[in-house]
C-alpha cells in the first residue's frame, strides 16, 4: 500500500487528466451525436445516407485505430495538432457515433402526432426538431446516454497507447518504477469504478427529474 501513498501526485495527475478528456469527449460526442441524428432523421435521402456512412464507419474501425490514424498519420499529411486535442476530438467523433444511435431512438420514440403537429403550425422540419422532437427525444434516452458517458470514460484508458499520460499511462509509468502490479492496477481499477458510479448516479438521478410519462 505504500507504494500508492508515494505515488499520489502521479495518480492524482493521471485521474485529472482522464477526468478532463472524459468531459471533453462527452461534450464533443453529443454534440456530434446530435447532429448525426438530425441528419438521420432528415426527409433529404443524401442526408440521411451521410449519417448513416458517419455511423457505420465510425463504430466499425475501433477507436484505437482511430486514435493511431489521428496521431501518427494526421502529421504524415500537415494536420498537426496537441496530443491531448487530438484525443479528445478522436474519442469524441466516435463516441459521437454511438450517441447518434441512441438519440435517433430516441426521436423514434417521439409519438409521429408530435411531428405532424408541428407541421400543421408552420414549423420548418428544423424548428420541429429543435423545439418539439430532440427535447423530447433527449429525455427520453437519459439512461443510454449515462451508459454511452460510461463507456467514454473506459475509453479514455486507449489514450495510453499513443503517448497520453492518463491514469492508466499514470499506473503503468509507476509499475514500471515499483514493479508492484497488483496494487498500482487495482488503485487504477477503483478510480474507473468510483468515476462510473458517479455517472451512473448523475445519469440515474437526471432520468427520475426528466422523464416523460406517456
Amino acid at each position: 500500500m505504500d507504494v500508492i501513498t508515494r505515488h499520489l501526485p502521479e495518480f492524482g495527475a493521471g485521474l485529472l487528466q482522464t477526468v478532463e478528456l472524459s468531459l471533453l469527449a462527452l461534450a464533443g460526442a453529443l454534440v456530434a451525436g446530435v447532429v448525426v441524428a438530425a441528419l438521420r432523421a432528415a426527409p433529404v435521402a443524401v442526408l440521411r445516407g451521410a449519417g448513416m456512412a458517419y455511423v457505420e464507419i465510425l463504430q466499425n474501425i475501433p477507436l484505437l485505430v482511430w486514435l493511431v490514424l489521428a496521431v501518427f498519420g494526421l502529421p504524415e499529411i500537415g494536420v498537426t495538432a496537441g496530443l491531448f486535442t487530438t484525443a479528445v476530438v478522436v474519442i469524441a467523433l466516435y463516441q459521437g457515433a454511438y450517441v447518434a444511435e441512441a438519440v435517433r431512438s430516441g426521436i423514434n420514440a417521439v409519438p409521429v402526432g408530435q411531428g405532424e403537429a408541428a407541421r400543421a403550425l408552420g414549423l420548418t422540419f428544423t424548428q420541429s426538431l429543435r423545439l418539439v422532437i430532440l427535447p423530447q427525444a433527449l429525455r427520453t434516452v437519459v439512461q443510454p446516454l449515462g451508459n454511452l458517458a460510461i463507456m467514454t470514460i473506459m475509453n479514455t484508458a486507449l489514450a495510453a497507447a499513443v503517448g497520453l499520460v492518463e491514469l492508466t499511462a499514470a499506473a503503468n509509468r509507476v509499475n514500471l518504477a515499483e514493479a508492484d502490479p497488483i496494487w498500482i492496477f487495482v488503485t487504477a481499477g477503483l478510480c474507473y469504478m468510483a468515476l462510473s458510479a458517479l455517472t451512473g448516479l448523475v445519469s440515474g438521478v437526471l432520468e427520475r427529474r426528466l422523464v416523460i410519462l406517456r
